[in-house]
């Protein structure tokens, strides 16, 4: 059926992304869609299919005959106005933090669990963190074979990210140190003091931060700890071990993670692919170059634009017959935000 549609923080980095993927999986908008931002960019128009919608500010009476409110425009603003959106009839399904452990509001992946959005008792869907995103594609089959017990989690999360004033703010950087490049190789410490960083802790160019997020319990990031809690609600086992580091890395658009699975029954690297094999929105790209096999392996430079997760690396743990570790790769703005965000869309226009 045809839905009205809002995006909120439609000028935005996943907001450009979600307008894009609207119109190209053809989603049965019912007229224009409401595009939705601040103040600020009221008045401005963006493009939609054959012509240009204006942008609206984002008021409390925004979502009259709205179906379905798409929210990308931070925590703050989804717990102001998600709850107003739903109150006037909206489906909200919501980018941010700042619903995803809220026991009323089921947290989706649209391949791992679509059937909890169906359960909405407070008219909100919520979008899980990109990096716990992009694990769950394939630790969904592999828990369902193999029952997932444990995870020993690190991420190289992209400067995208923390949208486009990471991207902005790690080409800045990349532009200024490159004009020195002699200091980068004989005096790291004098190179990373010479820019002062406008959006990380520190510089990124060049560089990788030993965290991403900001720091909370037991010496752990806020990013750290989403992998953990959001990790055991998707799956349904609420006994998950999880044991994080989130690393922010020079890479625009694309995170990834090394992970390694520890399960209840014994697996093989074999038995994890025949898992694995034909799971939605996960592509395998595993070759070692041995023996004439292809040298393949996901990168998150080649996930950028591409809706699939990419999974490699598969290999059997050295000491525990248990364990398997595996390199996942995923675009942060496509299937660790939008594209699934989307998708949830479509599966409440279709129920």
């Amino acid at each position: 059926m045809s839905v009205r549609v809002a995006v909120v923080g439609a000028t935005g980095a996943v907001g450009q992304e979600l307008r894009r993927l609207l119109d190209e999986r053809d989603f049965p908008v019912d007229g224009e869609p409401v595009f939705l931002a601040s103040a600020r960019s009221a008045g401005t128009t963006l493009p939609w299919r054959d012509g240009e919608v204006e942008v609206r500010e984002l008021t409390a009476d925004a979502f009259t005959d709205v179906d379905v409110a798409l929210f990308s425009a931070g925590g703050d603003r989804s717990k102001q106005f998600a709850p107003l959106a739903a109150e006037a009839g909206a489906v909200v399904v919501d980018n941010s933090s700042a619903f995803r452990m809220d026991p009323d509001v089921p947290l989706v992946v649209a391949e791992v669990n679509p059937e909890a959005a169906a359960q909405r008792p407070r008219g909100i869907i919520a979008n899980p963190n990109c990096t716990t995103m992009v694990l769950m594609v394939p630790a969904k089959p592999l828990h369902d074979a193999f029952g997932l017990e444990g995870v020993v989690a690190t991420s190289y999360q992209a400067a995208g990210g923390a949208g486009i004033s990471g991207i902005e703010a790690l080409l800045t950087e990349t532009r200024k140190l490159l004009a020195d490049p002699e200091l980068l190789r004989f005096d790291g410490a004098a190179a990373e003091a010479s820019i002062e960083p406008q959006q990380f802790a520190k510089v990124l160019a060049f560089n990788v931060l030993p965290h991403a997020g900001s720091f909370a319990e037991q010496r752990h990031t806020d990013e750290e700890w989403k992998l953990v809690n959001e990790s055991r609600k998707i799956l349904g086992v609420e006994g998950l071990r999880v044991a994080p580091t989130c690393v922010r890395v020079p890479v625009l658009v694309g995170h990834a993670i090394q992970a390694r699975l520890t399960f209840a029954s014994e697996v093989t690297r074999e038995a994890a692919l025949e898992a694995m094999d034909g799971f939605p929105g996960m592509r395998i790209v595993d070759g070692t170059g041995r023996d004439g096999e292809e040298l393949a392996f996901p990168t998150p430079l080649a996930s950028a634009g591409i809706d699939d997760v990419l999974v490699g690396r598969i290999r059997e743990d050295l000491d525990d017959p248990r364990s398997l570790h595996l390199f996942v790769a995923g675009d942060n703005l496509l299937k660790g935000a939008a594209l699934n965000t989307v998708q949830i869309a479509e599966l409440v226009a279709g129920s």
